[in-house]
Order: C-alpha cells, then structure tokens, then sequence
C-alpha cells in the first residue's frame, strides 16, 4: 500500500518558498511517499481499516515542518515514540478485516479513529488506574505490553497511522459514525474532542468571560463548545488570519488580530473591563483585577503565556492545550495573581450535561442532535501523492486560508 513513510531518508525536494521557515523545514523532513506492506490483523483482537479521510493534526505539522524549536533536546516525550511509522491519527475509515477475536465491528462499517495506545490495545490486564477512570491520554503502559513504545496510532511502529491507504487498529479503538454524518464532519471529531476535555474539565463560571488563545482547530473548537456548553459567557477570540478570523465571528465570539503583546493587552482589557496597571521599564502592562475568568490556550507559546496571565482575573485559570518550544516569560503574574495554570492533554471520557462516554462519542451526539456545526473548518482537502502541496498550504494559511487540512484516500 501507498504510505508516507516518517522515519526514513527522504527524496529530494525544492519548497517553492525557501525564505518560509516551515517549509524550509520539510526540505530535512525524514518522510516520503513509499510503498510497504499492508496491515492486516496479527493480533486476535486488532482490525484493518482502509482510509477515508486524515485530518493533519498541529502535532503531525510539527514533525513535518520540524518545528520544535532551538534547544528543546532534553523533552522526556521522546521517549513515547518510535520509528519508522506513518503519522496521522484524525483518521475516518471503513473496517475491512476483523481479527478472530475482534468484537463489536462490522466489515463495511464506518469508523473513526481514537488512537490512544493504552492498556487495552497493548494487552494490558487489569488496566492502570488511568485506564479504568477513563483518562486514556494519561495511560500508565504507553512504553510497555504488545506495542512498541508509542502514545497514540501514529506514533509507534507496531500501530501506523492514516497517512497510509490501510491502518491497523484494536476493536476498542474505533468508533463507528452514525450514518446521517458525513465524512468531511466526521473527521473533526479527534480536534473537537481535546477541546471539549479542556472546556470541560476547566469550565468558565456562569455568565463569565472566557478567552481562547488562537482559532486554528483546537481554538475553532473550543470557540463552538464555549457557545454550545456555556451560552451565557462571554467569548473572546485572538485569530492571526483572516479564514480563521471569519469563522469564530460566525461563531458568535468577538475577535481580535494578535498585533503587538502590548496592544494586544489593552484590546483584551478593554473588552473584558479590569484595570490597566502602566508598564514600567519598557515591560508590558498588567491588568489588575483583570476581567477574564479562563484563558484556553490553544497555541501554546512563552508570548501566549504571558500575555494570558497578565488579562486573567485574580485565582483565574490558565488552560494550557497547545504546544510549543519552551522560551522565557516573565511569570510574574502568575503567583501574584494566584492563577492556575493548567495542562489539558488530548481527551478520554469526558462528562457532558451529566453524561460520561468517550469525547468523539459526545461529538457525534452533539452534531446529530443539531448543537454542534463546525463543517466549515474542514478548508482543504489533497490526495495522498500532493503531500508536499497540503504542508504548503498549512505553511501559508495567510494566503491559503487553510484551517484544517485533510487527505482524501476516496
């Protein structure tokens, strides 16, 4: 089968822009176009599924552009992976091979991906205490059992991705999509789910101010579950581009361009009320009290931090669910306000309106029932052999308008 193989020695290739630092990054990346074998079950319990649809995650990008930023060498995550593999792991599928063993699927039968490699795909019983309260992305087995190290489908050699025609996958890690859902909504439900553990784990108060940090998927996602989850906060959305932009506004949040920190301080404070304590040393100003209750921070940098804790209100909450490289921030506020600052890590079971089941189980209830519309997100969609085109246009999303990016395998 056609894969993208991550982890080999790459073909040659020209970025039609060398001056663009991402794409000036995919010259070294170790992946490409390659033929290897197909994925069929060797574990009783395990299926083959062929791909649909493959979301680029920001986490896929990242290893693509090699984007990690100077100094990042000592980051104990390394440790979850191993190579060669083919990334991808927002993955819509349709299961045409059932190991012996295999339980609840069908052949034929339409699928999403949860690609978290925990102690039920590794052969792990009992299941660790992170397992059996649902916190699937905080496994305690993601180096040991029948796998290879690996945290998620992707990112493991023993568990290849959906940048590939086939995929393999345990029976517990698919889901299968009602059929009144399309493919191309279908394929938002791994983004939609790390925002909803963020939102709902780390929810607004009743009729506070929430702030989401970015409006690429995890921001766009977070903006619709904000409207859907807590109609009667307020919503304020920092997006860089313009696509990005527009689509928060339709989603009922005020926007406002990133600009310069400083600007982008008052602007905040302006909306949210508070007051503006003047910077003094050429630093930044600070708001106190601020006027925002959460700060989701969905991009993850040290400005992204910095900024946030300087608008929160005191004992307000910072949610921290992008990632980036580490860089000084002066933190300050952080304990002179006594703020929280928190990670939010990919999603498991999540409780909604009084309801525990897995987050893509949530998302696809919520986009039957009519709550949830964030179609519009899926931007661009390329064939598999146009890869390089697909990362371009991720590279650009000024001029692209690109927000989610997908690779089609119909």
């Amino acid at each position: 089968m056609r894969a993208l193989l991550f982890g080999v020695e790459p073909d040659s290739w020209t970025p039609s822009d060398p001056t663009n630092p991402l794409m000036a990054g995919m010259v070294t990346t170790p992946m490409k176009l390659t033929e290897i074998d197909e994925p069929h079950p060797t574990r009783s319990d395990w299926v083959m599924a062929k791909t649909r649809l493959t979301g680029i995650c920001g986490s896929d990008a990242k290893h693509v552009f090699q984007d990690f930023g100077e100094g990042n060498g000592d980051n104990p995550m390394n440790a979850f992976f191993t190579y060669p593999t083919v990334l991808g792991h927002e993955v819509v599928a349709e299961v045409v091979e059932l190991g012996p063993d295999a339980r609840g699927l069908e052949v034929g039968q339409r699928v999403v991906l949860n690609p978290w490699l925990t102690c039920g795909p590794r052969g792990i019983d009992p299941q660790c205490p992170s397992c059996q309260a649902g916190d699937l992305s905080l496994c305690h087995n993601f180096l040991h059992g029948r796998l290879a190290a690996g945290m998620h489908t992707g990112l493991s050699r023993d568990a290849t991705g959906g940048f590939a025609e086939f995929l393999p996958a345990h029976d517990s890690m698919l889901i299968p999509i009602p059929d009144s859902i399309p493919d191309e909504v279908a394929v938002m439900a791994d983004p939609f789910a790390v925002s909803l553990h963020s939102v709902t784990r780390h929810s607004p108060p009743p009729g506070g101010k929430a702030m989401v940090y970015g409006a690429g998927a995890l921001g766009t996602c977070a903006t619709a579950i904000l409207r859907a989850l807590h109609p009667d906060v307020e919503v304020l959305v920092v997006a860089r581009f313009p696509a990005q932009a527009a689509l928060a506004r339709s989603l009922g949040a005020t926007v406002i361009d990133p600009g310069k920190a400083g600007d982008l301080i008052e602007e905040i404070i302006a909306w949210s009320g508070g007051t503006l304590l003047p910077a003094s040393g050429g630093g930044l100003p600070m708001a106190h009290p601020g006027g925002i209750d959460v700060v989701y921070d969905t991009v993850g940098t040290n400005e992204t931090a910095e900024v946030a804790v300087r608008v929160l209100k005191a004992r307000g909450t910072l949610v921290k669910s992008g990632v980036n490289a580490p860089g000084r921030w002066e933190w300050t506020p952080l304990y002179f306000k006594e703020i929280s600052w928190v990670g939010s890590n990919a999603f498991g079971v999540e409780e909604v309106d009084g309801v525990r089941m897995h987050g893509i189980r949530h998302y696809l209830k919520m986009v039957e029932e009519g709550r949830i519309d964030i179609s519009p997100m899926l931007t661009h969609t390329f064939r598999l052999e146009d890869w390089h085109s697909a990362f371009e246009a991720l590279a650009t999303q000024q001029d692209s308008g690109a927000i989610k990016v997908a690779f089609d395998f119909r």
